[in-house]
């Protein structure tokens, strides 16, 4: 079971949070438009429904602490702080894109902001987390990185490797599972004899809990207590986020695997109607402030669009640069 967190929240807190969740979701179902309409090609992996995840973690993060995601990372970008513009752009494949262009959807970046991807590989995050984490702590910086991956990632090898050095080290590494049930289109229970992901953690003496993932105040209390105790240098720990995705794997996934009754059941306690009926039975916002942050949000993404469609491609003359591999004799 989940631990359920019953929180007071101010208006103006709760109203941030919803305004965070709601650039998320306009951005991503833009992206899915735009996906339609071929400004946005290659892969593209969308984040409906995980919202509170993305954005209740990275509240208790500093600027200095570092950042690893997957390739469903647009959320996790935008709250990290990444101009949406740059993310757009990226997307778009344009020259002003936070990776030039040259990583797309999958592999957005910003070392100033320590976010290193944006990563394609399942569970290719994970190692850079554990080396990112050692590198802190050799340093002695009072930082910490925070790695975000799927239930997918835990069937890699590279899960086990990483969480068992980052135990034996005591790193300060926060591991954050976002659990939606699906790898691509293999339920979690079809593929793992265990499924309780926390259980793995605490088979590398790694402190570990279940959060609910679609409760945004939950997401946030549990990962502020958990950043507090990895700071102090108590070693690494894991909250597995019990989420779901709304939208399928990939634009290229038909979704023959789940029952279009089951999304809609999730999607009705998906976290930003979650927020928002706790919100109003306090009587702390109306329907009226959710219509202003929503077009304040599509605002947002207009002008991000704007901006990737107005952008510049790279010059042929520079598609050589931070290539480091020599010519094949």
């Amino acid at each position: 079971m989940t631990e359920t967190v019953e929180l007071p929240v101010s208006r103006e807190h709760g109203l941030e949070l919803l305004r965070e969740m709601l650039r998320i979701r306009c951005f991503e179902d833009r992206c899915y438009r735009l996906y339609g309409e071929t400004k946005i090609r290659g892969f593209l992996h969308l984040y409906n429904g995980e919202e509170a995840v993305a954005v209740g973690a990275m509240r208790s993060l500093r600027p200095t602490d570092a950042v690893v995601s997957t390739y469903r990372e647009h959320g996790h970008a935008i709250v990290r702080g990444i101009p949406m513009p740059a993310v757009m752009a990226e997307l778009f494949g344009k020259q002003t894109g936070c990776s030039r262009g040259r990583g797309g959807s999958m592999h957005l970046f910003d070392a100033s902001r320590r976010f290193y991807g944006g990563n394609a590989i399942v569970a290719g995050g994970l190692p850079i987390a554990v080396g990112l984490a050692l590198a802190q702590k050799l340093l002695r910086q009072n930082d910490i990185t925070t790695c975000f991956f799927g239930d997918g990632a835990v069937a890699e090898g590279e899960f086990h490797e990483s969480l068992n050095l980052a135990s034996l080290w005591k790193l300060p590494v926060l591991f954050l599972c976002e659990n939606n049930l699906y790898a691509m289109g293999t339920a979690l229970d079809q593929a793992q004899a265990e499924t309780d992901i926390t259980t793995k953690a605490r088979a590398y003496r790694m402190a570990a809990q279940p959060v609910d993932g679609m409760d945004v105040l939950a997401v946030e209390t549990m990962v502020s207590r958990a950043v507090d105790e990895v700071r102090t240098g108590r070693g690494p720990i894991l909250l597995e986020m019990r989420t779901y995705r709304f939208r399928a794997h990939s634009m290229f996934d038909p979704q023959l695997y789940r029952d279009k009754a089951e999304v809609a059941q999730w999607e009705r306690k998906g976290p930003i109607i979650t927020l928002t009926t706790r919100l109003k039975a306090l009587g702390l916002m109306s329907e009226d402030d959710y219509e202003r942050c929503e077009r304040e949000a599509n605002a947002e993404v207009d002008a991000a669009v704007q901006f990737a469609e107005a952008s510049p491609w790279e010059s042929v003359a520079d598609l050589e640069r931070f290539v480091y591999a020599g010519p094949v004799a």
